[in-house]
């Protein structure tokens, strides 16, 4: 069996994991970054989530970016190299992107820094000896390849790592294990895009009626679309795949099935009822269903929605969000989304990114540990970013330590964040102001 060795082993390519190499690997460590697919870019490229969801506040009437650091250097490079249609300049520039620029970018960076990439491998196993994972097997197309590390960062989205080696997870929200719906996001193109969102009224209620008469299969209550930095195109976020479990491969699978039966669904229906959809045609699904929300991990501390609400702060705060609780219904119809208003915001504590019973592996992303309601707020692309930088910065300098990932100094960690950009308070302050509720 083919075995290779580094001082860091991240396994995911999306935004927490290419983060992740990047601060491990700027760092000083030898950093090895996995991505099952043939891109970096995770959600934003496999599942067409664009575009990225709001990442700031304002304070003092500034506005203050909450995820800073190496998510605003990926995004800068990124927005050199996009160009928005000339009709929708008007949006917020810094949010929207072009997938096959970000790819380019991501490989660039990272390239730059010295990381070790793989494409094409697909982790299947781990090997742990009391609480130290000490090596994971790869399926490639050359075979099985096993790499050991010093240190692993799962960044995977589902925990796998955290999973296969053992540590302790759990599945969607208390207590019935539901997860947030699945969404194949798709895009419609060859679009009189001016025409088609002053048809809203028509086309809204076209679709409140056939959801009404039972005559969709897509619980969703509304029709989620988006501009395109790309001319004449539109961008769908708007199926919904409920009660599958994203873990699965047999659910996960149904649940891509379904999905595309809804994005024709969904298209037959607009091309019925809005206009400048004429002569439009049906672009293209993304290469995969996109997951909200699957395992969590079980860490040093638990992040909950009392804390998001509260607004808390933590003295080993790597990180802060202020993105609303955004809770697509597990059940069916309905969305609940709680909103922070200006200078709220809450802090995400180092112990979330530690799992129980390990002493060399760090989780970032959408899978650290935290209760279903809070999971809904941080899950988004952005803050995956700042996770993933934090869990970088603090295995380069455990290797550097010689220490534990539960031993680090935290306050060297918070530092270097710091230095490199990130939002880190240097002292804990509270907001005084309420947030609000709104459901959909």
């Amino acid at each position: 069996m083919n075995t290779k060795r580094f001082d860091v082993a991240v396994l995911g390519g999306g935004f927490a994991g290419v983060a992740a190499a990047l601060a491990a690997a700027r760092g000083g460590a030898n950093v090895l970054l996995v991505e099952k697919g043939n891109c970096l870019g995770g959600a934003a490229v496999h599942c067409l989530v664009n575009p990225f969801m709001r990442y700031w506040t304002t304070m003092d009437g500034k506005r203050v970016d909450l995820a800073d650091g190496l998510f605003r250097e990926i995004n800068e490079r990124l927005q050199k190299r996009t160009v928005l249609d000339e009709k929708v300049r008007f949006l917020e520039k810094e949010m929207y992107f072009h997938e096959e620029e970000l790819k380019y970018v991501m490989n660039e960076m990272v390239t730059e820094a010295g990381v070790t990439l793989l494409y094409h491998a697909h982790l299947f196993r781990a090997e742990r000896e009391a609480d130290r994972v000490t090596a994971v097997s790869l399926a490639t197309r050359g075979g099985e390849l096993r790499i050991e590390a010093d240190y692993f960062i799962d960044a995977t989205g589902d925990a796998q790592l955290a999973y296969l080696a053992g540590c302790p997870t759990t599945l969607g929200r208390e207590p019935d294990h539901l997860c947030q719906p699945m969404t194949l996001c798709f895009r419609v193109g060859n679009v009189d895009v001016g025409r088609f969102m002053a048809s809203r009224p028509t086309w809204a209620k076209a679709h409140a009626e056939s959801l009404a008469a039972g005559e969709l299969s897509n619980p969703r209550e509304n029709i989620l679309v988006f501009y395109s930095p790309l001319p004449g195109v539109l961008h769908f976020n708007t199926t919904r795949v409920i009660k599958k479990n994203p873990t699965d491969p047999f659910d996960l699978t149904e649940a891509e099935i379904l999905a595309r039966a809804q994005v024709y669904e969904i298209y037959e229906l607009l091309k019925k009822h809005a206009d400048g959809l004429e002569n439009s045609f049906l672009m293209m699904t993304a290469p995969e269903i996109g997951v909200r929300e699957s395992r969590m991990i079980r860490g040093d501390y638990t992040l909950t929605e009392s804390d998001c609400k509260g607004f808390a702060r933590f003295e080993d705060a790597i990180a802060a969000c202020n993105y609303d609780i955004d809770i697509h219904n597990p059940e069916g119809t309905g969305t609940y989304i709680y909103a922070f208003g200006p200078g709220e915001y809450y802090t995400i504590p180092y112990r979330c990114l530690v799992p129980k019973n390990s002493q060399n592996l760090l989780v970032a992303g959408r899978c650290i540990s935290s209760d279903h309601d809070a999971q809904a707020s941080y899950r988004v692309i952005p803050y995956a970013a700042a996770l993933g930088e934090a869990a970088g910065v603090a295995a380069a300098l455990s290797l550097e330590q010689d220490t534990t990932v539960k031993d680090v100094n935290v306050e060297a960690l918070l530092a270097q964040l710091r230095k490199q950009g990130a939002f880190v308070e240097k002292e804990i302050k509270r907001p005084y102001r309420v947030a609000r509720v709104r459901t959909f």
